[in-house]
């Protein structure tokens, strides 16, 4: 949905609901998103919040795309989305273009992600820009990064031996 009111519309049978993209609406929250319990696609783009709390009650959700999410700084309320096979976090691409970077505390709360395999981490890094920690999801089969030094990707790919990758497309959102 492209919306230009500033709140997420009141949704009928939001159960219902398997896929849904949020693209550069006006929404100063996202929040409402909680509701929509069997979504299990969601592509989103200019996330609003400053916490992905948002994506808290979206425990089926098995492929997760955020574009431009400026004021987020922690990824610890994604450790709770289980289901999750393909997580994809971009700044926007004029940001990503001019080395500008969103930096999150830590990369652990994905290790979390048990059923993650493809990951992608376009300007979306901790301080240190380390990869270390995501060595330990055992399930990874691709990564696709940008905004890391070289070297980091480099020993991170040897040291796991995952594919150098885009997320494959969502089976559900056209």
């Amino acid at each position: 949905m492209r919306d230009k009111a500033g709140s997420f519309p009141d949704v009928p049978a939001v159960d219902s609901v398997r896929a849904l993209r949020v693209w550069h609406c006006k929404y100063k929250s996202l929040v409402k998103l909680s509701a929509f319990h069997n979504l299990e696609e969601l592509v989103i783009a200019s996330f609003p919040d400053d916490s992905f709390t948002a994506l808290e009650g979206v425990g089926k959700l098995r492929y997760l795309s955020v574009l431009h999410m400026p004021k987020i700084k922690s990824l610890a309320p994604l450790a709770n989305l289980g289901e999750l096979e393909s997580l994809s976090l971009a700044t926007s691409p004029t940001w990503d273009a001019s080395g500008k970077c969103t930096v999150v505390e830590s990369l652990e709360p994905l290790v979390s992600l048990h059923k993650l395999k493809h990951l992608e981490l376009f300007g979306v890094r901790p301080q240190d820009a380390s990869l270390a920690v995501l060595e330990k999801c055992k399930s990874l089969e691709s990564v696709r990064l940008s905004q890391y030094p070289k070297e980091e990707v480099e020993r991170f790919i040897s040291a796991t031996g995952v594919r150098n990758a885009f997320n494959p497309k969502p089976s559900l959102i056209g």
